[in-house]
């Protein structure tokens, strides 16, 4: 039986590895959805509610699993819709592979329906590679080197197959001039820096007295060769905020998250430090690590266009994390514990503040304290996804995690509506663990509360039912508006910022899941518990006070400056501003005066 370019197609995909994809289908793409469909069960098709969100599962699929992350749509508005999460993958440097429908060849450039300048419109998000086929013996060449180069350089590719070509007899591509043979195949080099720059980052390294480590998710992974590196050098390790996972946080060195959404420890600790050594980081906030000219510093990186780019790095190392950090350790002395011993005081001192912050009186639910009840209650081997805005800043402070566990968000590009599909994407990588997502009301509404509907259409094939999604309800879109307070120095504007009461537990229970309301503190620990025994996907629902400062870790005069000019000229919710944040500043102050 003859095959059709669909069906080689699934099957090529299959020949690479590829087992999922996510996608929503259309007159555009049918050839290959008939394909799979002909294929069986050799790659499992998620059906998701919006074709943006797809392409989100795809890239949190490759962050999850460490596999290429695919994601499949129609012509026209489908394939328009995927290019938000292509560029969550391509600004975290995710390999995905967008794959998408096209008009019939003779329609193009007849302003036919749904016909859209797909390779323009990708050209940018997926400029690794995007080609469309012409004819059946391109196919195979198309797909080979879309999916290899989307895992060699850790980016994001398209293939657009017009529609009447996806049902064409496939042809291999004769052996003539002007022909391609393409193969599938491909592993990625072990690289390891030359053996003179390692000894010149050992030096510097080894000079230093007070030394600060920086690592993010290119160090994920590597989490036994930075703690010996670390405990080598007498480090403190800050952790950006797609690396939150590399160290856990019940080490006393490690100072957390860095940055605005950091912690003060972090803060200090680039402060006071005479070396940095940065790990897999693109962490871009500069004025967050030390000032130039302060420290020594080397950093290491796969990818050389991220070297030296954030600090002027006296040794660049281009390697692979895990093994740059083996081959150097011969190299390295081992150092006093007495800058340890400060790092840890200060360490200790800021939790000791952070659960005085979460426990701080709110009207109703202080949102810090939703974040720090769920830490001492994570499962074990626990995945945790959030979402952008304010809920980022709790998840990236008072989440704590150990060993093991796994999370990440959309980092590089910050979009909002991430958090449930990342879950969705984490639960179908690893059924058998559980997973809590937190998010917004506002991402809630963006998009995210229909996938919900993708939960209770799959929950049932997961080995481990536990599934978690936590939604901080406080009718606005918190994060914008402490940004124009504290950054513009202008009220909260109501007209863009306040959003409709929506009773998620009830929307969640409607459609067979879980669901949990809380409006009191005191039942947030119950609430947790109640979430993860639950035996079917819970939607955690959370009354929260909006006013509640998302406070950065060190306040500069103009944001304490813009701030009392948003209250001057008429903030709509000045005395809950002063009360909170009043609040906020005395617990870190005076431990147990924010009640």
């Amino acid at each position: 039986m003859s095959q059709t370019v669909g069906d080689f197609l699934v099957s090529r995909l299959h020949a690479w590895g590829v087992r999922r994809m996510f996608g929503y289908p259309g007159d555009g793409i049918n050839g290959v959805f008939g394909a799979l469909n002909r294929a069986g069960n050799s790659i499992e098709f998620v059906q998701v509610r919006h074709e943006e969100m797809a392409a989100f599962m795809a890239a949190a699929h490759a962050k999850f699993s460490g596999e290429l992350g695919v994601c499949i749509a129609t012509s026209g508005p489908g394939a328009a819709h995927l290019v938000t999460g292509m560029y969550d993958a391509r600004a975290d440097h995710q390999p995905l592979l967008a794959i998408v429908g096209q008009q019939a060849r003779t329609a193009l450039g007849g302003h036919y329906q749904q016909e859209v300048d797909l390779a323009a419109l990708f050209k940018d998000v997926a400029g690794g590679f995007v080609h469309q086929a012409s004819v059946p013996a391109q196919v195979r060449h198309l797909v080979d080197r879309a999916i290899r180069i989307a895992l060699a350089k850790r980016t994001v590719t398209a293939l657009i197959l017009p529609n009447d070509l996806q049902d064409m007899t496939y042809e291999e591509p004769p052996h003539v001039h002007g022909t391609l043979h393409s193969g599938v195949g491909y592993r990625a080099p072990l690289v390891i820096p030359h053996q003179d720059d390692l000894q010149a980052a050992a030096d510097i390294l080894n000079a230093g007295e007070r030394v600060a480590i920086l690592v993010g998710a290119g160090a994920l992974g590597a989490t036994d060769a930075v703690i010996e590196t670390a405990d080598r050098l007498g480090a403190g390790a800050a952790k950006a905020l797609l690396g939150k996972a590399v160290l856990p946080d019940d080490l006393p060195w490690v100072t957390g998250s860095i940055g605005l959404l950091g912690t003060e420890p972090s803060w200090d600790l680039m402060r006071d430090c005479d070396t940095l050594l940065m790990i897999g980081s693109g962490f871009p906030y500069s004025e967050f690590l030390p000032e130039e000219g302060q420290a020594k510093a080397v950093q290491i990186d796969i990818d050389p266009g991220m070297l030296s780019l954030r600090y002027p790095m006296d040794v660049n190392l281009v390697g692979d994390a895990g093994a740059t950090l083996r081959a150097l350790l011969p190299l390295l002395v081992q150092k006093g514990d007495a800058w340890r011993k400060t790092i840890a005081k200060s360490t200790s001192r800021w939790w000791e503040r952070l659960e005085d912050r979460a426990k701080a009186d709110a009207n109703p639910v202080n949102p810090q304290r939703v974040a720090w009840e769920l830490s001492p209650r994570l499962p074990d081997g626990a995945i945790v996804t959030s979402d952008s805005g304010s809920c980022a800043n709790w998840y990236a402070r008072d989440v704590r995690l150990r060993r093991g566990m796994m999370a990440s968000l959309s980092g590089g590009l910050a979009s909002m509506g991430a958090a449930v599909p990342y879950a969705i994407a984490a639960k179908f990588a690893h059924p058998d663990r559980p997973v809590i997502g937190l998010v917004g009301d506002g991402a809630m509404q963006m998009n995210n509360m229909a996938e919900l509907i993708t939960v209770a259409k799959y929950w049932k094939v997961w080995a481990d039912s536990r599934f978690v999604i936590c939604v901080f309800n406080n009718e606005d879109l918190n994060q914008v508006t402490w940004e124009q307070r504290v950054m513009e120095g202008d009220p909260k504007f109501d007209a863009s910022q306040r959003i409709p009461d929506v009773p998620y537990h009830r929307f969640a229970e409607m459609i067979g899941l879980k669901g949990i309301f809380v409006d009191s503190p005191d039942a947030l620990g119950a609430a947790w518990e109640e979430a993860l025994a639950a035996g079917r996907p819970a939607v955690l629902e959370v009354k929260t006070d909006p006013e509640v400062p998302p406070l950065p870790p060190h306040l500069t005069v103009d944001q304490v400056r813009n701030l009392t000019a948003s209250l001057i000229r008429g903030e709509p919710e000045r005395t809950g501003v002063i009360r909170g944040t009043v609040r906020q500043v005395l617990s870190s102050i005076m431990p147990g005066k924010g009640n």
